[in-house]
């Protein structure tokens, strides 16, 4: 019954934001915190004797880092909104429930929780640097790194330095807070419905005049969502985990993509993330129903 509910989540919640969005756009503020609990709450289950870095993990960031800047620079003479919003989808770290759909289709978690890890850090590295020059942050450029370092290091890294002090210090705590870690779905259902509704107000704010702009976002994140799936099962296959590698690459951390491209990029460009939200789960539902029918 709980796992039907929980199938269920994600369209309720990004129905309840697009129906609601004039009540439910004012609690953006909250962003922030929701994504630091609910990595929080990940982190604490995270053994780092079980974590190891491979060959695979390498290659996978490579194509998140250099595919994001190679995208951005190929679309941004075509249009700059388009570029940074297909962008965004390549940039975005892996979701936290990734290891979840891992599971579902039989593959290495260890793998993909640790590709996770990786992929978490090195966007709040890249990410300040990159966004101060491509964004809309009129800050001289050092100091628009160091203001949005401060903002995503606090959101990727803190959570994980804070879920190791818990279980060292805190075992009774950290084991509570394992035992509790789905409350990281319902956590993520509500900034989702929220991210949605502020969405939905920014796109209605901008009329008519930007409709093929944010269609052209929207198939780009299509494109980029299957081919990131695919690359990533490629680049597996060739090293023994498919499903991590896949799942690794394609399965994003949406809710944060989304409030970063709201944040630091034009707003609009948040629809790319917005409409892979629909892409990812849609390509997982499909993953799923063809393991179960295999089985």
């Amino acid at each position: 019954m709980l796992k039907k509910l929980k199938s269920y989540m994600m369209p309720l919640a990004m129905t309840t934001g697009i129906i609601f969005h004039n009540y439910v756009s004012v609690l953006a503020f909250l962003i922030p915190y929701l994504i630091f609990i609910m990595l929080l709450f990940t982190y604490t289950k995270l053994s780092l004797k079980n974590i190891q870095f491979t060959k695979m993990h390498l290659w996978l960031i490579v194509v998140q880092i250099v595919g994001s800047v190679g995208v951005y620079f190929i679309l941004n003479p075509i249009n700059t909104i388009l570029a940074q919003g297909v962008m965004i989808c390549i940039l975005a770290p892996t979701a936290t429930a990734a290891p979840v759909i891992a599971g579902m289709l039989k593959g290495n978690i260890a793998s993909l929780t640790a590709y996770s890890l990786i992929s978490n850090f090195t966007v709040a590295l890249f990410a300040p640097l990159f966004f101060s020059y491509i964004g809309y942050n009129e800050l001289p450029f050092f100091d628009s790194v160091f203001e949005i370092s401060k903002r995503v290091g606090f959101l990727l890294i803190i959570p994980f330095i804070a879920a190791l002090l818990i279980n060292k210090f805190l075992p009774k705590a950290g084991k509570y807070m394992q035992s509790k870690s789905g409350i990281s779905f319902y956590l993520w259902s509500i900034a989702l419905t929220v991210v949605t509704g502020r969405t939905v107000e920014f796109i209605i704010a901008q009329g008519e005049s930007q409709i093929v702009i944010e269609l052209a976002i929207a198939i780009g994140a299509l494109v980029i969502c299957v081919f990131q799936f695919w690359l990533g099962r490629r680049i597996g296959r060739k090293l023994d985990d498919t499903v991590a590698g896949g799942q690794g690459l394609g399965q994003k951390n949406t809710v944060l993509a989304i409030w970063m491209a709201q944040i630091y990029l034009n707003p609009l460009s948040s629809i790319g993330p917005g409409a892979y939200v629909l892409w990812q789960n849609s390509v997982n539902s499909w993953q799923i129903w063809r393991q179960r029918r295999n089985n």
